[in-house]
């Protein structure tokens, strides 16, 4: 069974490609014009085991916003695609993970249902020279609407005492956290015998 998706996204202010294997074996081609971004989508990449290519084209002489927006959909889309009908997965993950002195929890449900929780504390507006790290917010919301789950991400700790948040290390935290809970959601359940995990027989 093929679980593969081919996404392409054209506006006016954007054009997107992604391509997903979601049993791959984490190989990522990220080009989007936002370096901290493409880092990010690595580990989405490498942490949740799957073969992602990802090249933007996008009106960075504005700002970042459509890039990283217009991205974030695209990827959705490409998890709704491969996914299929959802026979067989394991639909529920859930990963905490550490990143020094950075705690970060992500819970996933492949509900079929669009719903984002985001929990981060107050952080430096940039990292690096493009990436606003308000976006983030908008990354998981766009992306969880249009993969149609259910996403919760909460950095439980973020700074040593009487330090502030590093910016990089609060983020990346997250993404990674994603990537693991990812992974177990869209893994192939043995018991399952290829049913699709839900009572109403439809996710």
């Amino acid at each position: 069974m093929s679980r593969t998706a081919r996404v392409e996204r054209t506006t006016a202010e954007t054009k997107v490609l992604v391509e997903l294997d979601l049993d791959g074996t984490g190989q990522a081609d990220i080009i989007t014009g936002v370096g901290f971004y493409d880092h990010m989508l690595n580990q989405i990449a490498r942490h949740g085991g799957f073969d992602l290519t990802v090249h933007t084209v996008g009106d960075l002489e504005i700002d970042a916003h459509h890039t990283i927006e217009d991205t974030s959909l695209a990827l959705g889309a490409a998890f709704d695609q491969a996914l299929g009908d959802k026979a067989g997965i394991r639909r529920y993950g859930s990963a905490t993970i550490p990143m020094d002195e950075v705690l970060v929890r992500a819970a996933v449900d492949l509900s079929g249902r669009p719903y984002v929780v985001h929990d981060e504390p107050a952080l430096a507006p940039y990292i690096g020279p493009v990436y606003p790290t308000s976006m983030t917010r908008h990354i998981w919301e766009s992306f969880g609407q249009s993969a149609r789950m259910t996403l919760h991400v909460s950095v439980l700790r973020a700074a040593r005492p009487g330090g502030h948040p590093d910016a990089h290390h609060v983020v990346e935290g997250q993404f990674k956290a994603v990537a693991r809970a990812l992974r177990e959601a869209v893994a192939i359940d043995a018991r399952s015998a290829g049913a699709i995990p839900s009572t109403k027989g439809l996710l």
